[in-house]
């Protein structure tokens, strides 16, 4: 009975131990936030009172820079006015000239490029300009050439008012070797008939071989077919002068025993009945000893590579044409010629 009051006693005096236990923690937590208060608060007041060590040399650096300041915008240096100044200047500078670097780049970069398209534009366009005054200049030097050729063909025509003949415009060309011929723009309806002799004013050029109505077809002299009867101006040695299918003419059934030189101008001997007399056919380039007949090369005095305009004779009236040098002489122009009478 006495153990179990005992017991009793004893809880109750351990839980009122408790409950003091935590009363005394609750109030020392309580208090100790504003004792800290209190001990900061009277710091900082000392602080105040007393300047630290720190704050001492910050404020010191503050008044020498402002005793620096002062003096420099007092001393003034020449004329280049206050130091404040100077300094100001020698301290931006640097960034200035930096600015200035960095726009130099940036403008760089937009004129060798951005502004490059446009010019490669403008390029453009004047090339496509200069490529179309290059081929107008080509179209007025053909036009040129041209009216120079007619009015060759022109004076020779007009020098010759008594022979019938016809300008006619080469229109197309065989484009063999095997074949040299033409064909011009005038036909029967022009009065064009075959074996009527073509020529230039420089000299024999064929004869006609078909005669269309609205064209007609030549056989060139070097077509080896083709040919005319010629003699050799100085030495009158007369012989058929033909083609080979080359550039050049062959003289033939010359006797080994005439004497042929190189240089030597042939003209038509009119022995063929189709060119009249004394028209250039060319002069001798090679002379080459033969048996029983030399082989004699002659160079056409008309150029039958280059033909764009030549001349029908209508009759075999013979026309006779000038030497060289009279020719230089009377008609600068182009050759000169005479009718026979």
């Amino acid at each position: 009975m006495r153990l179990g009051t005992f017991d009793r006693i004893s809880d109750i005096r351990y839980q009122e131990a408790e409950q003091s236990l935590e009363c005394a923690l609750t109030c020392r937590k309580e208090t100790r936030p504003s004792r800290l208060r209190v001990r900061k608060k009277s710091f900082e007041q000392k602080m105040v009172g007393i300047p630290s060590r720190h704050k001492s040399l910050a404020l010191l650096g503050g008044v020498l820079l402002a005793q620096v300041l002062l003096l420099a915008v007092q001393i003034k240096r020449d004329s280049r006015g206050r130091l404040i100044r100077v300094w100001a200047v020698t301290a931006v500078t640097p960034f200035e000239r930096m600015g200035a670097w960095g726009i130099g780049k940036v403008r760089g970069v937009w004129t060798h490029y951005f502004a490059l398209q446009s010019t490669s534009r403008e390029n453009e366009a004047l090339r496509i300009e200069n490529d179309a005054l290059k081929l107008t200049i080509a179209q007025l030097q053909t036009r040129a050439a041209e009216a120079d050729r007619l009015a060759t063909l022109l004076s020779f025509k007009q020098s010759h008012e008594n022979v019938p003949m016809l300008g006619a415009r080469v229109i197309a060309a065989s484009a063999g070797t095997a074949s040299r011929t033409i064909e011009i723009d005038r036909g029967e309806r022009d009065g064009i008939r075959r074996d009527m002799a073509v020529i230039t004013p420089d000299g024999a050029v064929g004869k006609v071989i078909e005669a269309f109505r609205d064209s007609a077809q030549v056989l060139l002299l070097t077509d080896q077919y083709g040919g005319a009867g010629a003699m050799i101006v100085d030495s009158r040695v007369q012989g058929p002068v033909g083609g080979t299918g080359e550039p050049t003419l062959v003289m033939k059934y010359i006797p080994t025993e005439e004497e042929v030189k190189v240089g030597e101008k042939l003209v038509t001997s009119g022995m063929d009945k189709i060119f009249p007399r004394d028209i250039p056919v060319g002069t001798i380039v090679e002379v080459k000893a033969g048996n029983p007949f030399k082989l004699v090369r002659v160079q056409p005095a008309a150029k039958l590579d280059r033909l764009e305009t030549v001349i029908v004779l209508l009759t075999q009236t013979p026309v006779e044409f000038k030497k060289e040098a009279e020719a230089a002489n009377s008609v600068p122009s182009g050759p000169a010629a005479v009718v026979k009478p």
